[in-house]
């Protein structure tokens, strides 16, 4: 009788038999999701481009005047001349923008200066597919130097968010008791507080620059995924699996997140893909304000300030190129954050 129970009990063979691992199955179902793996492309091709812009190989000159003011977009070289051989100076309706932009005064004065430069002189005349800014600065090269820094803010604020909204979530789901309490209270301290009053207090703060900025709005955005992931983590603690790993010794620490978090990972990416998007677009507001990066810097959000004013004149290249930069950014984030998310899914392993 032994033999035969010997005989017919099956011997797994150098390990063939161990399971596959969340993170290999998550890569796996990842490279077969096509739209996921092009929009990782152009998620990673923009952050490449931050890269270069902050190391300074892209984008170095954005300051230095190449073109008149509001110069037009161009593929076909040179700015036009006029008859005198001076290049030739966009103008717009004649609206007054003294109310809507101090500066609006010095603006003939500075385009009176430009006409007086020829091609051969100080201001180039070159190829702008975007055209220039009021200034007459390369409105491409500053769409690409204000993904640098509002990338890297949106990406910092959502990291720092994610990590204290997961870490504390996790803490108070899984713990509960007195512990529990003390985090649900500072929880309601924070959102009892309107969030643009609080991002304000914190700007009082800490005050302007690209740090600032992210930490600000990471300081202020957490409460959301706190709340979310302490609900999963309060269903996932009573379930089997967790029970199990108790049961053979697992410890604290080894249950919350070596056990629970991986299956409730696809809830905080979701959450870091959306604050990402609305980070961004806080940093567009802040910077409006006056109250988010250096007035030595440049980013989406001050394009888009500078924008207001020049599209009543009719220049509307710089709102289009830093529209069309965040449209395509925000788009392929979305998209990959959700095949990212599927990848994760405990659901969709579970069907195979």
């Amino acid at each position: 009788m032994s033999a035969v129970l010997s005989t017919n009990t099956p011997v797994p063979s150098n390990g063939s038999q161990r399971s596959e691992g969340v993170w290999h199955a998550a890569w796996r179902r990842l490279r077969a999701d096509k739209v996921g793996m092009f929009s990782m492309a152009i998620v990673g091709a923009f952050i490449l481009l931050m890269l270069l812009a902050g190391t300074g190989l892209v984008a170095a000159d954005w300051t230095k005047e190449v073109a008149v003011p509001n110069a037009q977009p161009t593929f076909m070289g040179p700015t036009p001349k006029d008859a005198t051989g001076t290049i030739a100076v966009p103008t717009g309706p004649n609206v007054d923008l003294t109310d809507i932009d101090p500066l609006a005064p010095r603006y003939k004065e500075w385009a009176e200066r430009a006409a007086k430069f020829k091609t051969s002189d100080s201001v180039k005349a070159d190829t702008l597919p975007f055209g220039a800014d009021r200034l007459g600065r390369d409105v491409l090269a500053k769409a690409v130097k204000g993904a640098e820094v509002s990338i890297l803010v949106g990406l910092l604020a959502a990291l720092l968010a994610t990590l204290i909204g997961t870490v504390l979530g996790a803490i108070s789901g899984f713990f509960g008791g007195k512990i529990g309490d003390l985090l649900e209270w500072i929880y309601n301290v924070f959102t009892a507080i309107p969030g643009i009053l609080l991002i304000f207090a914190f700007a009082v703060i800490f005050g302007r620059g690209v740090m600032s900025v992210a930490l600000i709005l990471g300081l202020a955005g957490w409460t959301g995924i706190y709340r979310l992931i302490r609900a999963e983590f309060l269903k996932h603690s009573v379930r089997d699996y967790v029970r199990s790993a108790e049961a053979i010794g697992a410890s604290q620490m080894s249950r919350m997140f070596k056990h629970i978090l991986p299956n409730v990972s696809h809830v905080a990416l979701v959450q870091l893909s959306l604050h990402v998007v609305g980070f961004i677009k806080s940093e567009v507001i802040l910077s409006y304000l006056g109250l988010g990066v250096g007035v030595d810097q440049v980013s989406w959000g001050t394009m888009l300030a500078e924008a207001q004013s020049e599209l009543i004149l009719g220049h509307w290249w710089q709102l289009v190129a830093v529209t069309a930069f965040m449209a395509v950014f925000v788009t392929a984030f979305s998209l990959f954050t959700d095949a990212l998310r599927d990848a994760l899914d405990p659901k969709l392993r579970g069907l195979e």
